[in-house]
């Protein structure tokens, strides 16, 4: 059993694995942090980005003026945003039988995957993992197509010149696969490939292994994974959380039992309390708002939008902010605040039981009805004409390098009395932060991230108790800026398996049994006999036939009687004449015995030497060595046939016959 990683970053995992003649890959993140390289791209021209200087390099040597440019100590690549894809050089991805997908945020590099590598298999996921993925992949083509840009550079990611550039450029891993963003077709094609299940669903695999997903607590529709065959079990755990939020609560019961557990995507700001950013979340957003400014919140148009809306709600009374206007702008936002309404039976049971009263199960719906909540596309059209401040705002993409959040920032940048909230934990704000300098508006980082911390997954492990856990190396070892927190890093017995991108591992267990069917009328022939107190044991003389992964033992067919004829034919090849089997022996033979039975026939000088697996007899006037062994027994007799013979037959005495 092998696992191939093909992604370094942990919360954004992709790994292949092969089990039993399947290959499966697990989850396709993209890693967008590489758009933090780039510029941002305005939806309206902007003077200051257009007067940034180009870059030279201080002996004047490179001159890639039309490519990078400088702003604020920082070099960015003034090109159309690329993202770093999943390794595709380690394994032929064709070979791909089934994709995997444990949640909406790591389903969106599928189409590269599914439209460029011969991809031919099938990708499972639930219905809101589909939908919502869907609609953050449409938002993010909406977002790259609106403000599309000519050129494209490419000669800052030769080798020789990207070892001059400045930080973190130079650094920056892989450039030469690093690609534009897919298009809409692309998108509908690799999403034709998803086939929907249900949670404890249970998908056969070609008859070598069963898939079925569990929730995982983190998200609507996100999935942790049970791979397994009649005899092995792996458990793959992407993005969980125990937290009591909007999604259905984790299953943790049926991850007991693993043979591995595959564990990745963990919290990213293991420090930071949910619930205490969410205070200070509401408290910061309150306090801008009583002095004049405004608030932008840069996040994804799914997720924990909606924990920060039904925060708001019960914030927004008590803190008389009642005429305070609240905008989601997404070019899909109608889409989502709608699909969180409809999809009940992913939800708690909590938000579970307002839809049979009915009422919505979230309180947004409310906020929308009562005029506090409105959603538009974009900033052209109904926006612009309703627009009235001070507001708050919710809008893509964090990264602040695309969507109509790039428009705000240049807005409400150049005044102090403006707040940008940071809730989404994927970027850094200070690199995110970086084009925009020097900037004016305040800046507050409350990164709400719901998934599992060291100290919930350890006491999660000690509960399921798999036998080998396997990780992203970064949670073997404290963050580079805390070494000290030996707290904040995975510490088990036996240690966990560490992986990195491009590393390929060989899980530390093998297959040791395979499930055999028998026919009935195969097994109505057998006789056992009795070779311990309650132990029987049969002879089985068959024909094992494996079909689809599937072994069955049948009967032997007896050859069909040659009908007598006069006439002479050539010599037809007769089957194969099947030969009696021989008889099995089983028992041991016992030493002291077995030396009084050689005395009683002649054989009187025996050397008996312990061996760790048993005794060997030197018989040294006939010169033979008789081997006496837990699995067997070997005589080693030259050009001595009948004393061979004649020992044997005394071997066979102690010995029982089936």
């Amino acid at each position: 059993m092998k696992l191939y990683c093909l992604s370094g970053h942990p919360t954004l995992p992709c790994n292949v694995l092969k089990f039993k003649s399947t290959t499966i890959m697990l989850d396709c993140g993209l890693d967008t942090t590489s758009v933090l390289n780039f510029l941002p791209l305005p939806l309206v021209h902007s003077p200051r980005l257009s007067k940034l200087p180009g870059w030279i390099s201080k002996d004047g040597s490179i001159n890639l003026e039309k490519e990078l440019k400088e702003c604020a100590g920082r070099v960015f690549v003034d090109s159309q945003p690329e993202f770093c894809l999943p390794e595709r050089e380690l394994l032929d991805l064709s070979t791909i039988d089934v994709i995997l997908i444990s949640n909406y945020h790591c389903m969106m590099a599928l189409p590269y995957i599914t439209e460029h590598t011969g991809f031919t298999g099938t990708v499972y996921a639930t219905e809101p993992t589909l939908q919502i993925g869907r609609l953050l992949m449409e938002e993010l083509v909406n977002f790259m197509e609106r403000v599309p840009k000519a050129q494209s550079a490419t000669c800052w990611k030769n080798k020789e010149i990207q070892r001059m550039l400045p930080g973190p450029l130079k650094d920056a891993v892989d450039v030469w696969t690093w690609k534009r963003c897919y298009s809409m077709q692309e998108v509908n094609s690799a999403l034709s490939k998803v086939q929907l299940v249900g949670y404890s669903q249970k998908v056969e695999l070609f008859g070598a292994v069963q898939v079925s997903p569990l929730s995982s607590g983190y998200s609507l529709g996100s999935s942790n994974w049970i791979i397994q065959s009649h005899h092995e079990k792996v458990s793959y755990v992407s993005g969980s959380s125990l937290l009591t939020t909007h999604p259905q609560p984790m299953d943790q019961s049926s991850l007991k039992n693993s043979d591995v557990l595959i564990l990745t995507g963990l919290t990213q700001m293991p420090t930071a309390n949910p619930d205490g950013m969410l205070g200070e979340f509401c408290s910061n957003l309150a306090m801008t708002i009583r002095a004049g400014g405004n608030v932008l919140v840069p996040c994804y148009s799914s997720g924990v939008i909606y924990d920060l809306l039904e925060c708001l709600y019960q914030f927004i009374e008590s803190a008389n902010l009642g005429t305070t206007p609240f905008y989601f702008i997404s070019p899909v936002a109608n889409s989502s605040l709608e699909f969180s309404q409809i999809f009940a039976e992913w939800l708690c049971h909590n938000k579970q039981t307002k839809v049979y009263l009915p009422e919505p199960p979230f309180p947004h719906a409310e906020l929308i009805q009562t005029n506090k909540l409105k959603h538009y596309p974009s900033i052209h059209g109904d926006f612009s004409s309703e627009f009235r401040q001070p507001c708050v705002v919710f809008t893509g993409h964090p990264s602040l390098r695309f969507g109509d959040v790039v428009h705000f920032m240049e807005l409400w940048g150049k005044s102090s009395l403006n707040t940008v909230i940071f809730t989404e934990p994927d970027f850094s704000y200070l690199d995110a932060l970086a084009p925009y300098q020097p900037l004016a508006m305040k800046c507050v980082y409350c990164p709400i991230d719901t998934r599992l911390n060291f100290h919930q997954v350890s006491k999660l492990l000690k509960e399921v108790q798999p036998l080998h856990v396997v990780c992203p190396e970064q949670y073997t070892q404290p963050p580079l800026t805390q070494s000290h927190r030996s707290d904040l890093m995975l510490e088990l017995q036996p240690p966990p398996m560490p992986y990195r991108r491009c590393s390929v591992l060989n899980l530390p267990f093998r297959r040791r049994y395979e499930r055999v069917y028998i026919l009935p009328e195969l097994a109505n022939s057998l006789v056992p006999s009795e070779v311990k107190p309650g132990i029987s044991v049969a002879t089985v003389s068959a024909v094992l036939q494996s079909k689809d992964n599937k072994h069955t033992l049948q009967s032997v067919p007896k050859a069909p009687p040659v009908p007598p004829s006069k006439k002479r034919k050539r010599v037809i090849e007769e089957p194969p004449v099947m030969m009696a089997p021989k008889p099995l022996l089983s028992g041991a033979v016992p030493l002291e015995a077995f030396l009084a039975t050689l005395q009683k026939h002649g054989i009187t000088e025996v050397k008996v030497e312990e061996t760790p697996d048993g005794h060997i007899l030197h018989l040294q006037a006939e010169d033979t060595l008789i081997q006496l062994e837990e699995d067997g027994t070997h005589i080693v007799c030259d050009n001595n046939e009948p004393l061979r013979a004649t020992l044997r037959d005394l071997v066979l005495r102690f010995l029982q016959k089936l």
